[in-house]
């Protein structure tokens, strides 16, 4: 899916999301963020339970990469894309493969 589709698809959900999502889209291959990185990128430094809820909504994983996204404490935190968190770890395990 192309970033510009995504972009014009998510314009229907809150801006809140939109800024998150996108966040998530700048998270490279092989890389993760923290909720708390997320929330500070996009200007809500408080508000990591926040920006895990909006990723709970994400329409488009793995296409938006939320499962780069993880807790502070290192551990992955969830994933509501197909195959929930045993898909996160193996989507995170070959991205780290390809670099």
């Amino acid at each position: 899916m192309k970033r510009e589709f995504i972009l014009k698809k998510i314009k229907k959900y809150p801006e809140f999301y939109q800024k998150v999502w996108i966040a998530c889209l700048n998270i490279p291959k092989g890389t993760t963020k923290t909720y708390k990185d997320i929330a500070i990128d996009i200007g809500h430094k408080s508000a990591s339970r926040a920006v895990g809820n909006a990723l709970a909504k994400n329409p488009f994983p793995p296409f938006i990469p939320c499962h780069r996204v993880i807790r502070s404490d290192g551990k992955l935190g969830g994933y509501s894309g197909k195959g929930g968190i045993k898909m996160k770890k193996k989507l995170l395990n070959e991205e780290k493969n390809l670099i």
